[in-house]
């Protein structure tokens, strides 16, 4: 059985308050294989079969900017135990490797795997951090407005802005771009998952 394995480290926690308890609470929609869990300290990790929740995981953590994400690309051991942080095997191992190099990586994220397929979803994560990067705080409040399904006329309206300057904050925050970019991250993930099964 190959999975996705996100190992999770909070930068610079030392010097500010702890954030799992606040990114767990993010994570807690995510469709996850075994549910984000602490595990020592300052880290999380969770375990995805599916490759449409690797965005939704990934998404809040890019965000808050200040995440070393490792991902894990392949088998575990089986039985896979009922908790995230209890599990085995080459994922395990790869996500561990990955987040140390993450903290050193751009955009603070590696994805590790024995296949092609770990590289060409580590580089689509990287430019898609990139656009998420340039979002400003009007940005973002017109990106979340959208992903709830709202028109960019709505958003205008619940924010009390006009549809242009709507349009003009979408543009700059990258929103298609962002869209399309979890699409290729989702496609990626399929090719790398199906790659560590074959």
């Amino acid at each position: 059985m190959s999975v996705l394995v996100l190992t999770v480290d909070q930068r610079d926690s030392r010097r500010g308050r702890d954030q799992v308890p606040t990114a767990l609470e993010l994570l807690g929609g995510v469709a996850a294989l075994r549910s984000f869990e602490r595990t020592a300290g300052d880290e999380l990790q969770g375990v995805l079969d599916d490759p449409a929740a690797l965005p939704a995981a990934v998404e809040p953590l890019l965000r808050a900017g200040t995440w070393s994400i490792g991902i894990g690309v392949g088998p575990v051991d089986l039985p896979l135990p009922p908790h995230a942080r209890a599990g085995a095997g080459p994922a395990y191992l790869h996500a561990r490797a990955g987040v140390t190099a993450a903290k050193t990586s751009p955009w603070h994220l590696r994805v590790v795997g024995e296949r092609p397929g770990a590289r060409q979803l580590e580089s689509a994560l990287w430019l898609w951090a990139a656009v998420l990067a340039r979002r400003t705080p009007r940005g973002w409040e017109v990106a979340d407005l959208a992903d709830t399904g709202l028109s960019y006329d709505e958003a205008a309206r619940r924010l009390g802005i006009s549809q242009s300057a709507v349009s003009q904050r979408a543009q700059a925050a990258g929103i298609v771009e962002g869209r399309r970019a979890r699409e290729l991250v989702t496609h990626l993930a399929t090719t790398a998952l199906e790659e560590a099964r074959g």
